[in-house]
């Protein structure tokens, strides 16, 4: 478990990253055997692409570095539990383990709605490991979606103003 913690600690520091630019604070990181192949932060706003999650840019990183779309004996590390399109990715990418901190109510399809992951009628199944580092990775996002809720309310406020 000190492995999980320590990788999920440089995801962490990805969705950091992200949320320095204003960016939903999700991070991933893809290790093989014991070294960081890849890294990246969700990136949808900056870009304007909807498949800019950080899950899926991991995966596409490390299958350029390693020169295969197989990606057999990595283990993926993100700071959320993966959505539909990220536990797809995952799943014909053949990742071999996945670690996330905080589960996703709305999305999470490794356990949460749904387990994709585990899904047996699929040709490959992840191992998942669920809860590592939780309360950091949960308190990254509840407190960037309050944060961006109270400069909502703030700008709604000021245009209010200035209507009177």
């Amino acid at each position: 478990m000190q492995a999980d913690e320590y990788y999920m600690g440089l995801a962490i520091e990805e969705a950091r990253r992200a949320e320095s630019i204003g960016e939903v604070p999700i991070g991933a990181v893809l290790v093989y055997e014991g070294e960081v192949i890849a890294k990246a932060h969700n990136l949808r706003e900056v870009s304007q692409r909807s498949v800019a999650h950080a899950e899926i840019l991991a995966i596409d990183e490390a299958c350029k570095k390693i020169g295969s779309w197989r990606l057999e004996d990595c283990v993926l590390y993100v700071t959320l539990e993966p959505c539909p399109m990220c536990a797809g990715a995952i799943v014909l990418s053949r990742v071999k383990k996945v670690v996330f901190g905080a589960s996703d109510p709305k999305a999470g399809c490794a356990g949460t709605l749904m387990n994709l992951l585990t899904e047996e009628r699929f040709n490959h199944q992840c191992e998942v490991v669920s809860g590592v580092r939780e309360e950091e990775c949960a308190h990254l996002l509840t407190s960037f979606f309050r944060s961006l809720r109270e400069r909502k309310k703030k700008l709604k406020q000021g245009k209010n103003n200035n209507l009177q």
